[in-house]
C-alpha cells in the first residue's frame, strides 16, 4: 500500500463514511462506496456533496456498488453496530483478502468478532472524533470544527497502518497511529458512554445534562474510567468532565438522536459492553447499571 493512490472501499457512506469518502476522493484516491441500490445509484449519478466549515463545500465523484467485487487497499466500515451483520455481507472475506478492514465503530468488542471473519492481521480498528451527519443520500454535513482519527490494530503490519494514516491525514483529518489498541478503543468508550447514556436516558442535550444531572454525569465518568483502567487503558475522569463542559449546550449524542428518530440504539454495544467488562473485572458500576436497565425497560 502506498499513500499516493489508494483504492478505498467505504461501507456505509453516511455521516462518517460519506465525509471520509468525499475527502479521500478529493485527494485523488479511488473510492468505492458500498451501499443499497438506491443510495449507490444516487452516488453514481451525483457523487458526494460535502458541506463543511472545516474542509469546504464541494462535490466529489465516487464509484458505488452494492457489494465489494474486487480487492482494495482498505475497506472503511462506517455503519452502526445495529446494522453491522447485514452490512458485512457486502464485503466477502475472499474478495477483501489482503486489504485492511478498518471499523469506525463504537464499543470495544467488535475487533474480536471481525477477526474471526476476516484476516486477523488485517483488522485495523479506528476511532474518529467529529460530528458529521447524512442529510440525504450523498449529502453530508460536517458540523464540528475538527476531525481527528486514531488508527490502531494489534498484529497489523505497521507500514500498512502508516500508509493509510498518511493518506487520511493528507485528505484532511488529523490522523495518528496508536500502538495500544485497547487504550485507543477505551479512550473513546470512556468518553462516549457517559454522554450517550445520560442524554438518551433523560432526552436532553449535553448543556442540560451536565447541569441538571451533574452528580450522575460525574458518577458515570468515574465508573467508566474505573472499568477502563481495569481493562488496562488509562482514563482521566476530570479531563472527560472538562471536555463535556466545552460542548455547545445543544449538542446531542448519536444514541439520543437515534432514540428521537425511533431507530435501534447501540445500547448493548455501549452500555452492555461496559457492564460486561465491569463484571469481568469485578468493578462496581451502579449508576451505569441503573441507566442501562431503565433504557432497556423503556423499550430500547
Amino acid at each position: 500500500m502506498t499513500n499516493d493512490e489508494l483504492t478505498v472501499a467505504v461501507l456505509g457512506p453516511g455521516g462518517i463514511g460519506g465525509l471520509l469518502a468525499a475527502l479521500l476522493a478529493r485527494a485523488g484516491h479511488r473510492v468505492i462506496c458500498l451501499a443499497g441500490e438506491d443510495t449507490a445509484h444516487a452516488l453514481r449519478t451525483g457523487g458526494i456533496q460535502l458541506r463543511s466549515a472545516r474542509f469546504g463545500d464541494f462535490t466529489a465523484p465516487v464509484e458505488a456498488e452494492t457489494e465489494l467485487r474486487e480487492p482494495v487497499d482498505a475497506c472503511l466500515v462506517a455503519v452502526k453496530h445495529t446494522s453491522l451483520d447485514a452490512a458485512l455481507t457486502r464485503v466477502p472475506p475472499e474478495i477483501l483478502g489482503d486489504g485492511l478492514l478498518v471499523p469506525f465503530l463504537n464499543g470495544v468488542e467488535h475487533p474480536e468478532a471481525l477477526r474471526a471473519r476476516y484476516r486477523a492481521d488485517r483488522v485495523a480498528p479506528a476511532v474518529i472524533r467529529c460530528e458529521s451527519t447524512r442529510v440525504a443520500p450523498g449529502v453530508i454535513e460536517h458540523g464540528s470544527p475538527f476531525a481527528e482519527i486514531d488508527l490502531t490494530g494489534t498484529g497489523v503490519p505497521r507500514p500498512r497502518l502508516d500508509a493509510l494514516a498518511a493518506a487520511l491525514a493528507d485528505a484532511g483529518p488529523a490522523t495518528r497511529v496508536l500502538e495500544d489498541e485497547a487504550s485507543a478503543l477505551w479512550a473513546k468508550m470512556a468518553f462516549l458512554a457517559p454522554f450517550a447514556l445520560l442524554t438518551t436516558r433523560y432526552g436532553v442535550p449535553i448543556g442540560e445534562a451536565r447541569t441538571r444531572y451533574r452528580e450522575e454525569l460525574t458518577a458515570l465518568v468515574q465508573e467508566t474510567a474505573a472499568v477502563s483502567r481495569a481493562c488496562g487503558a488509562p482514563a482521566d475522569p476530570a479531563q472527560a468532565l472538562a471536555r463535556y463542559d466545552t460542548f455547545p449546550d445543544r449538542t446531542k449524542s448519536s444514541m439520543q438522536r437515534d432514540a428521537e428518530s425511533g431507530r435501534p440504539l447501540e445500547l448493548d454495544t455501549i452500555g452492555g459492553a461496559l457492564l460486561r467488562a465491569a463484571d469481568r473485572h469485578n468493578v462496581l458500576v451502579p449508576v451505569t447499571a441503573r441507566l442501562v436497565r431503565e433504557l432497556r425497560q423503556a423499550g430500547h
